[in-house]
Order: structure tokens, then sequence, then C-alpha cells
């Protein structure tokens, strides 16, 4: 993919079909590092599962018989000499979900820009407004910080994927990485 956020979007869409009520997004960057850490309190996976993930050959979809985007998502952190660690803990387990934690090197000549990682939460939040998601985007010790459970708690019965929510959210979002 040309940008991470479309990796973290469909990283995150998994999230969402492993029916997790809660999506946290973390990016933290410094001038040399990006690192990722995407959560869910989904279903969790299998300790197998998790090894076999990052095979393109793996999938657990039923309409085709390859699954790219987290082996994708890999390479991209491997060749910048960056790694990805999966850690999933399954239902019925107190405390199950996922962990998705990528560290990119930002000076490495194959790094991979981010993108438009506020659109990619605006798809989710907009398609998916039962979920809560916390995001959070820490640049270089600077926090850009989203928590839509925050938001609906404000907003009461108003859909939070309405026009007039979603357009006051991004503007929200954007006056913070322009302060």
């Amino acid at each position: 993919m040309k940008e991470l956020s479309l990796n973290i979007l469909d990283i995150m869409m998994n999230s969402v079909k492993a029916g997790a009520t809660l999506i946290g997004l973390t990016i933290e960057e410094t001038d040399d590092l990006l690192t990722v850490d995407i959560t869910d309190n989904g279903c969790g996976m299998s300790e197998e599962t998790v090894k076999k993930i990052s095979d393109p050959f793996f999938t657990t979809r039923t309409t085709r018989k390859v699954g790219m985007g987290v082996p994708f998502y890999i390479l991209a952190a491997q060749q910048t000499g960056g790694s990805v660690d999966i850690r999933s803990v399954e239902a019925p387990a107190p405390d199950h979900g996922t962990e998705v934690k990528a560290v990119f090197h930002k000076d490495h000549i194959d790094y991979t820009p981010l993108g438009d990682v506020v659109s990619s939460l605006m798809i989710l939040i907009q398609g998916y407004p039962e979920i809560d998601f916390a995001f959070r985007h820490v640049i270089n010790g600077k926090e850009v910080r989203l928590f839509t459970s925050e938001i609906k708690e404000q907003i009461g019965d108003i859909p939070i994927n309405s026009f007039e929510i979603l357009g006051w959210i991004k503007e929200y979002i954007e006056e913070q990485y322009a302060n």
C-alpha cells in the first residue's frame, strides 16, 4: 500500500470483524521512529492462528484463499529495519483481545509514509458508530487525541455518525494537529 494509514484501516477492520467494542490506535512519532499500536477487545486468536497470520496464504475468510493485509504490514515494517509484534488472548478469557504493535524506521529509504490516518479513523467512526475508538497520536511529545466514548457522553441521543457530528470530530482533530 502507498501509505500506512490504509494498512492501519485494514487491521482495525479485522478488529471490527472480531466483534470488538473498543478499538485503540496509538501512534508515537519521533524524528527517527514511528510506532503504531492497535488494540482491541475482540474475540482474540489462538496461538496457532497468531503464528499463521503472517503467512499470505492463510486467511480466515471464506471468500478468498489469501490474506495479504497483515503480511504486507509486517513487510513494510521489516523493510525499514522495524518489526511487528502480535499478541492475542482468545475469548472467553476475561482479558481477551488482540494487540498489533509495529515499529518503522522513518529514516530508511523503504519507509512508507503514514498518510491520512484521520480519514481512516473517520471511515471507521462513520461505519461503526456502536464501537468506541480511542485515538492518540504523539508527535515529538505533542499529543492529538480523540475518545469517541467521551463524545457519545456529551451528545446524548444524537448519533455519532451524523453528518454534523462527523464534521465536528474532523475539525476537532485537525485543530489539535494545527496547534
